[in-house]
């Protein structure tokens, strides 16, 4: 192909950069496309996403990466979801299961099945019927079999807590041995051209990287996207009010649980993160209604385990790049945008923005249509995101402090208004192409705050009720059964995947 890219330029190690030089390297292998990354020493990285979504499965698999391998290489445990605690109001949890709720009866959303039964008086919660949320309460795993024996085995889905930091040294050494080369150095200048296209690096050691196209990776900084380009950086802080956290690292003083707790606190939320060697803590807040001083005090009484590191306070702005991708530069992690940790969607958002740009992958005439495209789908995956997190806040009970009284009333985009009131009325949610988050996922979030529809679909009432009872009741036999054989999550890592 005469216009084809001969090399991209990643700026910025961490766990984007590197997982881009990954994935790039696979995919572009026989491509004769040179890949660089120039990384500096002297810059630290955030390093705190050590919470996932599945689609963590779907890099390591697309990657050709070996899963155990893998696993040992970052300390990570298995994750089946995130348990909310006191998000409704204190003393009350719910669960947010990966993987499908339910069995579909008759081509019906199982939701709407199981609001059919409540209302003929069968008296059931929403998670029985969760391969995955019935795992994480009897701290239960394994690998899904590679050919399941019943639907429970089909159905449920996980994803890892690990070490980030960790992810990136693997990530590094698997480029290295495919041929990524690696520079050392930090940026002193971007060379732009006429028509605003990076051509160069001026590096510090008194060299010049030019490449086709660029990848920053620079994190809070966008030196490539925002300092050179001047792409505008479009502010979410009128509807996300967190805009700081603190964190730290502690000893793990039990054995690992398969799922991330997320506590609700007096102006915001904390987190707790189990890998296999430590626990990650942190406490995502906003600086209007609390000091960082309070913040840490809150976090500090909340850990258990010996600190490992001393704790970060880590500023940061909601939001997203007006553009993500402009000319020969495409803007990735933290460079691109950040949306609060509260659904774990960080790694996600570096990976599903790699996969839309190799399924837009230019050449070298830079069509302009395609990059428009592009920008078109990864706005959407952030706006779908960004509502997502806003609902957990939106339809809190809670009123007990100044920030969840603000919650109250918090203003909405009108996309995820229209979400919720379709919901409460008929107890739908409307899919749409590409979307990350299931309907079971805004099903288990809403019903966790006790949101429930005035009516179920009218089709339902053409269901026996009894034959409908004894079908759910066989669901949820089936489901307890099949996790009850599984081994114990914590067993199972040391039997198949323990670090060394």
């Amino acid at each position: 192909m005469q216009n084809a890219l001969k090399s991209i330029c990643i700026v910025g190690g961490g766990t984007a950069g590197w997982m881009a030089a990954t994935l790039l390297s696979t995919t572009l292998r026989g491509s004769k496309v040179k890949i660089t990354v120039v990384e500096s020493t002297d810059i630290a990285t955030i390093g705190v996403g050590e919470s996932t979504v599945p689609s963590i499965m779907d890099f390591v698999q697309a990657c050709q990466i070996d899963l155990k391998e893998f696993i040992q290489a970052t300390s990570a445990s298995f994750k089946l979801g995130i348990r909310f605690d006191d998000w409704l109001t204190p003393g009350e949890s719910y669960f947010h299961p990966f993987g499908k709720v339910g069995k579909d009866i008759n081509g019906f959303d199982f939701y709407q099945a199981w609001l059919k039964s409540l209302a003929d008086g069968k008296v059931t919660a929403w998670g029985d019927y969760s391969p995955n949320t019935i795992m994480a309460e009897n701290e239960r795993f394994m690998l899904p079999p590679h050919q399941p024996q019943n639907w429970v085995l089909s159905n449920y889905a996980h994803a890892l807590h690990l070490d980030a930091v960790k992810v990136a040294s693997y990530c590094r050494d698997l480029c290295h041995k495919r041929g990524v080369t690696r520079i050392e150095a930090t940026v002193n200048k971007v060379n732009l051209d006429k028509k605003a296209f990076i051509r160069s690096l001026d590096l510090e050691n008194g060299s010049t990287v030019s490449s086709d196209f660029f990848i920053d990776c620079t994190g809070f900084k966008a030196l490539l996207i925002d300092k050179s380009l001047k792409v505008g950086f479009e502010d979410w802080s009128h509807y996300l009010p967190c805009n700081r956290a603190v964190t730290v690292q502690t000893e793990q003083v039990s054995p690992p649980v398969p799922y991330t707790i997320a506590t609700a606190q007096h102006a915001g939320w904390s987190w707790k993160i189990p890998l296999q060697h430590r626990i990650g803590n942190g406490y995502v807040f906003s600086s209007q209604f609390c000091s960082d001083d309070q913040a840490l005090d809150t976090l500090l009484n909340s850990v258990s385990g010996k600190m490992i590191n001393e704790p970060r306070i880590i500023p940061f702005v909601t939001g997203k790049r007006k553009k993500i991708w402009h000319n020969n530069c495409l803007a990735l992690g933290l460079a691109s945008g950040f949306l609060e940790p509260l659904e774990s969607t960080a790694i996600h958002l570096v990976y599903k923005t790699l996969v839309h740009f190799i399924q837009h992958f230019p050449d070298n005439d830079f069509d302009a249509d395609n990059e428009r495209i592009f920008n078109q789908k990864i706005n959407s995956d952030y706006a779908e995101i960004r509502d997502f997190i806003i609902l957990h806040y939106c339809t809190s009970a809670r009123n007990d402090t100044d920030f969840w009284r603000w919650c109250q009333n918090m203003p909405i985009p009108e996309s995820l208004r229209e979400k919720i009131s379709l919901f409460r009325k008929r107890g739908q949610i409307e899919a749409t192409p590409g979307q990350f988050f299931t309907r079971d996922s805004w099903c288990s979030i809403l019903e966790g705050m006790k949101i429930r529809p005035l009516k179920y679909h009218p089709l339902l009432d053409g269901f026996h009720s009894q034959d409908l009872a004894k079908t759910l009741s066989e669901n949820v036999k089936n489901i307890r059964a099949t996790v009850l054989k599984m081994p114990n999550h914590y067993d199972y890592i040391q039997a198949h995947c323990q670090t060394p």
